[in-house]
Formats: C-alpha cells, structure tokens, sequence
C-alpha cells in the first residue's frame, strides 16, 4: 500500500538527518555541484520565443507557420529550463539490509541524501518513492532546502513493511507518477526479477541513472568454513562451505554473470550504471562517474 504524506518523527531520526547533513554539506557544496551542474542542467530546454532569422541560424529552428504568415524567416527559440524533477527510486527491500560497514540500504539513504541537496542547492525540485516488494512511501517533488530535509528525514525514519523486491512494479509506479520530464535515480542493488521492461518503458520518457549498491561479500565469499546464509527476502537458510575454493569460484562466477547480465540490461535502456561498494567511500566513485557522463554529453 503506498503512504503519502508525514508522520511524527522521532529524536533519534533527527539527529540521523543532522548527522547526514554533516557528512555530505562538503561533497554537495564543492564536490559534487558542479557535476550535477554538468551532468543534469540543460539537459531539458523549453520554448522562449521567436525571432526574424539572422545569418548562421540553424535552418532547423525555423518556424515555417510563422514565417509563411510574416513573409519572411523567423526561427524558434529555445532556454534551458529554469528547474528540473529529480525523482529518487530507493529500495530498501530485505536484500538492502546486508552490508558492512554499512548496509546497502543505508547507503542508498545517504547517497540519495547527497543527491537531495543538490537538487536543492541548484533550486530543483526533489521527491522520492520508498519501496520494497511494492510502493510503500511516496514523498511529491518539491523545490527548497526545507523540503529536501523532509525527504531525507522520511529516508531515515522509513521501515519497509515487506521485505521481498519489486523492482519492476516501483518503476512502473514511477513512471505513472511523473507526467513530465524528469531525472530518475535508481538507488538499488538491482537483485530482482522483472524490471527490464519497466526500466525500458521509465527510459523513454525521462532521464534515468542507475545506481547499483554492492557488497564485495557478494562476490568473493570470505574463507571461514561451514557458516549458514539465510537469503534475507524468503529467510531460506542453507549451510555453505565456503573454505572450498570450488564452492567460492562458482559463487564468484554468478556474481560476475549477474554484473554482466545487469550491465547488459541497462545499457540495452540506454541507462547509465553507477556502482558503488558498502566497503569503500562513495564520494570520489559518484564525483567520476558523473564526471565521465558530463563530458560525454558534451561530446554528444
């Protein structure tokens, strides 16, 4: 069921918000702004006016209704959008819950934190959909630092209900949600079924950039004998060795086959994938690739 709307907020969750604003204030205000400057700005232009045709003008911007009725060349105009809708699509379903240090699921909190207060340091509007096995919470975009707090504060104090994934159906729900243009960051570990289409369909419409949490556990096994693994989502338990090299290697290779298949699925979307690690910080990792993707648009 999805939740609209705010509920009483606890001391504890403050003072979360608080330390996150901490964190993050310098990455937003001089590492990061001026990628997301780069890489989101100007990416939407809208009608500004018309005017008579001057030599060099792009024959294409001419406006031939209005041209024919003044008997003489007149091209369209066009600015960059004044403000944009940056949409957070953050999973916290039962596989977010693994991490260390930190969870995946708190570090899509706190990277959507860091992208929250960017929007609003550049006059944006910013709101978030919450889900795990459907859409629990819905947050309306909206312009202003206030307004961003709110949504990092409903990050933090939010407690999925389910615990199994849908990626699909959440992308889908985003993309009814959103009648115009708008960018959309996925924050998840992308460990569902389903959400190609989806993804796909959200793709068409709207800028969307992946961004996909891992723990290195998930690829390497640590050597430490017999242990018993418990699948955070069904709660399945099944005893593993993992001091068998055979048994790592084959565990090792589906990851990689995962990773590639996933690489695969987002850029048949035409989604930039940015992959972030529980292990390591992810200022410097966000800082590259959205530097990697600005000076491709500007190539593009």
């Amino acid at each position: 069921m999805t939740v609209l709307g705010t509920s009483p907020v606890s001391a504890d969750v403050l003072e979360q918000v608080k330390g996150i604003e901490l964190r993050t204030r310098g990455l937003v205000t001089s590492l990061f702004a001026g990628e997301y400057r780069s890489v989101f700005r100007g990416q939407g232009m809208e009608f500004a006016e018309v005017r008579a045709y001057e030599p060099g003008d792009d024959f294409r911007a001419i406006d031939w209704n209005v041209s024919a009725r003044l008997a003489s060349p007149y091209v369209k105009t066009f600015t960059e959008e004044r403000e944009l809708t940056l949409m957070l699509v953050v999973d916290q379903s039962g596989s977010t819950r693994f991490g260390e240090p930190v969870s995946k699921g708190a570090l899509a909190i706190e990277v959507g934190a860091v992208l929250a207060l960017a929007a609003a340091h550049h006059n944006d509007r910013v709101g978030a959909l919450l889900f795990a096995d459907e859409v629990e919470r819905v947050i309306p975009p909206a312009k202003g630092r206030r307004h961003a707090l709110r949504v990092i504060r409903d990050l933090v104090a939010f407690a999925p209900a389910g615990r199994r994934t849908n990626l699909g159906a959440s992308l889908s729900y985003a993309s009814r949600l959103l009648r115009h243009r708008a960018i959309v960051a996925v924050l998840s570990d992308f460990l569902a079924e389903g959400w190609e289409k989806p993804l796909r369909r959200l793709a068409a419409r709207h800028e969307v950039v992946a961004i996909v949490i891992e723990d290195p556990r998930e690829l390497d096994l640590p050597e430490s004998g017999w242990i018993e693994m418990a699948d955070a989502e069904s709660g399945q338990r099944v005893m593993v060795d993992t001091g068998s090299r055979e048994v790592r290697e084959r565990v090792r290779a589906l990851a990689e086959r995962r990773r590639a298949e996933r690489a695969r699925l987002l850029g048949a979307a035409g989604v930039d994938q940015i992959l972030l690690r529980t292990d390591a910080s992810y200022a410097l990792p966000l800082r590259h690739a959205f530097a990697l993707r600005a000076r491709r648009l500007r190539r593009g």
